[in-house]
């Protein structure tokens, strides 16, 4: 319930009180914003019902603002990962490689590295 304030007289109780620009959910996701009484509570279908004009929000931020996405591993660095390798082998308990008969991670690499088919997921 963050966001702008505006002090003036509610057209519901009839107090000085402050307006709040709540945010409403559907579940998890937002479906959009509201304003509110601070004192009685009473919400108001649309900004224009409210008894005082807001001001619009400034835009402050654009898309150069937004954070870059993280690269760990390049592309081919990300490729060689025994993970990715046709020898890999998983089973319950344990990672092995099937070519060099010992206990892996999938974070390890090998100079044998062979890369495996995509898996097709239908």
């Amino acid at each position: 319930m963050a966001g702008d304030s505006v002090k003036t007289i509610c057209s519901a109780c009839g107090e000085q009180t402050v307006l709040k620009r709540v945010t409403k959910y559907d579940g998890f996701k937002k479906v959009g914003e509201v304003l509110k009484c601070a004192a009685c509570g009473h919400e108001f279908a649309a900004e224009s019902e409210a008894p005082v004009p807001l001001k619009p929000r400034p835009s402050i931020f654009d898309e150069s603002d937004a954070p870059r996405v993280p690269r760990i591993f390049d592309d081919d660095e990300k490729g060689r990962l025994c993970r990715y390798c046709v020898h890999f082998v998983v089973n319950p308990f344990t990672q092995r490689c099937g070519r060099h008969k010992k206990v892996v991670e999938a974070t390890d690499s090998c100079p044998d590295f062979e890369a495996a088919p995509p898996v097709d997921e239908k």
